[in-house]
């Protein structure tokens, strides 16, 4: 079992902390007892009286039961503020990024009623089959990519986020990629462009390379790309799937529409669309994934069937309330039972 590491330790209910000040009152009101004690002792003549007076035993024994009250007491004053802590848990988990074509071309309606309606319906039916452990996030991409959920294990929010998800303009399957490798490792992945976002006239300084590892090595994560494969803006997908090659991550592709294309009336317009497999193909094989038709649930479910697990440390917050209690009924049951015991009274 792997060990808890407490972090921080906190108290819900501070202002009961105040009552601790009884604790040094009560530990002056005992010792001005026992000199009371011995002062009214010492006013027997008889020696033996005097002896029955100050106790039997050892000195120092008689002080353990009030020793241990006092212990007690404040362990249980400590209980009542309501103490948390902040530990460490180690958990398994994965990261499922799914990222979603919302291009124009998703339009297309030979897939019913339309390709984009299609993904969506195949994504859901994918997040519906995930673990609970498993976190996943939502990417969408048409001329430029951007993260609609982080990745998280609430279902209903990415049910939500799925559903948002309308048309636009251009695809950049690339970008998609890139963003998505970004919400997987929550940094800026390096991006193939030589121009700040701040400023477009100045050059930005290169994003450090991370070292490159086999590929498909980090089984934690994955991305599924559901699209056309019609690419026409943005960094070229090959190139964007090499990046995630080279940081272990598998790009699974999820072909959307038909490869014979259809065309698409928008706007006044009419334009053949048709879904690229090959790019998609390309893409899988890059990163050690595999390809498959959006109309396939079965092997859309081979894909979270070969998701692994990573052990995780994640902070989370437990309330020691219930501890702090009984450790202070033990010492305050302990303190009863030897006095009894010892001297047939309680502290």
């Amino acid at each position: 079992m792997m060990e808890q590491a407490v972090s921080t330790l906190s108290f819900l209910w501070t202002d009961m902390l105040w009552a601790l000040l009884l604790l040094p009152a009560l530990v002056i009101a005992y010792v001005l007892a026992q000199r009371r004690r011995k002062k009214y002792a010492l006013r027997y003549s008889n020696l033996s009286l005097v002896k029955e007076a100050l106790g039997r035993g050892p000195g120092v024994r008689r002080h353990i039961p009030a020793a241990l009250f006092l212990l007690g007491l404040a362990i249980a004053l400590f209980g009542l503020a309501r103490p948390v802590a902040t530990v460490m848990l180690p958990s398994q988990q994965g990261t499922v990024i799914l990222t979603l074509d919302v291009s124009g071309s998703m339009r297309a309606d030979d897939l019913k009623p339309n390709r984009l309606e299609a993904a969506k319906a195949a994504a859901i039916s994918f997040v519906e089959h995930q673990p609970r452990n498993i976190r996943i996030g939502v990417v969408s991409f048409s001329g430029d990519a951007a993260i609609v959920q982080a990745p998280t294990t609430d279902r209903e929010a990415v049910f939500a986020a799925i559903g948002r998800l309308t048309p636009q303009r251009a695809t950049a399957v690339g970008s998609g990629i890139l963003t998505s490798l970004d919400a997987i490792f929550e940094e800026p992945s390096a991006r193939p462009t030589p121009f700040s976002r701040r400023d477009p006239l100045r050059l930005s300084a290169p994003t450090p390379t991370p070292t490159p590892v086999a590929r498909g090595a980090f089984a934690a994560a994955v991305i599924v790309l559901l699209s056309d494969g019609q690419s026409n803006a943005g960094p070229r997908p090959l190139q964007a799937a090499t990046q995630a090659a080279n940081r272990g991550v598998r790009v699974y592709t999820v072909g959307v529409g038909n490869p014979q294309g259809t065309v698409l009336r928008f706007d006044g317009r009419s334009m053949r669309v048709r879904l690229d497999e090959e790019t998609l193909k390309r893409i899988a094989d890059e990163t050690d994934a595999s390809y498959v038709r959006a109309d396939s649930e079965t092997d859309l479910r081979q894909i979270y069937e070969n998701l692994s697990t990573q052990l995780v440390f994640k902070p989370e917050q437990t309330e020691l309330t219930v501890g702090f209690t009984g450790l202070a009924t033990v010492f305050l049951l302990l303190s009863g039972t030897l006095s009894l015991l010892w001297f047939n009274h309680l502290p």
